[in-house]
């Protein structure tokens, strides 16, 4: 390794892929070019986020997780990833700990490492007020209408798991026109953020269908934070019963939720790919 190159391990939580990057142990200098260059699946790596494990900012933690989407930006929240930012801590020797305690953006998450190569993450529990999310609306409520560009009418949920997601229920996630809806809702005005457009279909009380069409990333195999805001949706409406076993084109999560002031708990896979070095920003 030089001065002018960074390891780096390429990781994936049901098909949502990541570049892992060790922060602690070097500072890492980056740039939204680099970012879309790297993110880049022909002239690049290739991921849908980066994620950047830090020292913690507060002492009585134990990391701090940036995450960057492959356009550039940086956003707040990502569930897939706080799965393998958790596992690659772990194989890094980075941390002895099977639970640790990470800062991010929108506040601190608990990753803890189970049997049979899952992780656990307590995602902290879901924001409804249409201020925090940010949505805009008069007044908080269950589901809103939201009117696309092309002129159909949505009747989605809008809820924040330290990011931001409308929800919709949809008769078939396979035939349901997300390349279509999911750039209309994510640069809808109401979301002055940009949002994630989650398609769920309900299978049973305890298992749905989903797909997300994810802000700055386009639709992804699966979205963590996506399907914690899809069950907590479900269940806010009366169509679920927790825990919900939530299935993405990737692969399959749980997510688990008491209801308000409660904390999320999802529960997959987090997998190391390759590894490899790339040339610093």
């Amino acid at each position: 390794m030089s001065d002018h190159t960074i390891p780096f391990t390429k990781m994936q939580g049901l098909g949502n892929d990541f570049v892992v990057l060790d922060g602690v142990s070097r500072p890492i200098h980056i740039t939204p070019d680099w970012l879309r260059q790297v993110g880049d699946r022909k002239f690049g790596v290739g991921f849908d986020q980066l994620l950047l494990v830090e020292k913690a900012d507060d002492p009585a933690h134990d990391f701090k997780y940036r995450i960057f989407n492959c356009d550039g930006t940086e956003v707040e929240q990502c569930g897939n990833g706080a799965r393998c930012f958790a596992r690659f801590v772990v194989e890094k020797g980075l941390t002895d700990k099977q639970e640790i305690l990470v800062e991010t953006a929108k506040g601190v998450i608990k990753p803890r490492l189970v049997e049979g190569g899952l992780v656990t993450v307590d995602m902290g529990a879901p924001q409804f007020n249409p201020a925090d999310i940010p949505f805009l609306a008069e007044t908080m409520a269950t589901t809103y209408p939201l009117t696309l560009a092309d002129g159909t009418t949505l009747t989605i949920s809008a809820i924040s798991m330290g990011n931001p997601h409308a929800v919709t229920v949809v008769d078939n996630t396979e035939t349901a026109p997300v390349a279509v809806l999911g750039p209309q809702v994510e640069y809808h005005p109401q979301f002055p953020a940009r949002v994630n457009a989650g398609f769920m279909q309900i299978v049973d009380r305890h298992e749905i269908n989903l797909r997300v069409y994810e802000r700055g990333a386009g639709e992804t195999l699966a979205c963590g934070t996506g399907a914690c805001a899809a069950v907590v949706a479900g269940i806010s409406r009366g169509l679920l019963d927790s825990p919900v076993k939530v299935n993405a084109r990737g692969g399959q999560l749980s997510i688990a939720w008491a209801g308000n002031g409660s904390p999320v708990m999802m529960t997959g896979p987090a997998v190391t790919v390759f590894e490899g070095q790339i040339v610093a920003a």
